[in-house]
């Protein structure tokens, strides 16, 4: 339990086969991707005394990550058909990170996170704030484990358009910082400035403090 408790620990996103032995349906074809997706550890796990630990009752491949404390799980049993390439596709779409950088791929399993507060960075890939952000802001994500995904988003990729429209914002406007809520569908941008750590630690603070509702909720009285 201890060893399987460290290896979660070990790393963001971490990938963990419950199978009974190396013939077990689903074995050959973790291996597989443990090599196709080498960024991502992946261990297995036999010991069935430990599985009741993990709510895990037959054959499952469960995938661990840290940024919002999400188990998904993949239960063989329950599997039509599983082939390498399917089991690729589970991690890819599950693999959300302390700092997550936004894609078709990545948008399943963003959006189908419990945490549906994202905190959104947009920069340009290519430009020095984009490696500077990703880098300050990611060290900062775990603070707000939870309760935000911070989100960074190219500003420089067409598909990316929409959510830039969305926030009132052009390529040529970042980067910048937002916040978006699904629970009420409303957004909030950082006041433009320095995004620094300290800045961005107090936006995200104002609004599990219920400030930046307030504050628009006033704003559209004045607005009336």
């Amino acid at each position: 339990m201890k060893a399987v408790k460290a290896f979660i620990d070990s790393a963001e996103v971490v990938v963990i086969g419950f199978l009974e032995n190396e013939e077990s349906f689903g074995y050959e074809e973790l291996l597989s991707v443990s090599q196709k997706v080498d960024f991502v550890p992946a261990a297995i796990c036999t010991v069935k005394e430990v599985w009741a630990d993990f709510s895990i009752s037959s054959g499952t491949i469960s995938l661990f990550r840290k940024a919002d404390n999400h188990q998904e799980n993949l239960v063989l049993a329950e599997a039509k058909t599983l082939n390498s390439d399917g089991l690729v596709n589970f991690v890819s779409t599950n693999e959300i990170r302390y700092i997550t950088e936004y894609d078709q791929v990545t948008a399943v399993g963003l959006f189908n996170s419990e945490v549906k507060t994202h905190l959104v960075i947009f920069a340009n890939r290519g430009n020095k704030e984009y490696t500077e952000l990703k880098e300050r802001l990611g060290a900062l994500a775990p603070e707000f484990t939870g309760k935000f995904l911070f989100v960074l988003i190219n500003g420089g990729v067409k598909s990316n358009s929409k959510s830039l429209n969305y926030f009132g914002l052009k390529s040529t406007d970042l980067p910048r910082v937002g916040i978006y809520d699904r629970h009420s569908d409303m957004k909030w941008l950082l006041p433009e400035g320095e995004i620094s750590t300290e800045r961005v630690r107090d936006f995200c603070q104002s609004f599990l403090n219920g400030e930046l509702k307030k504050q628009a909720g006033e704003e559209a009285k004045t607005e009336l």
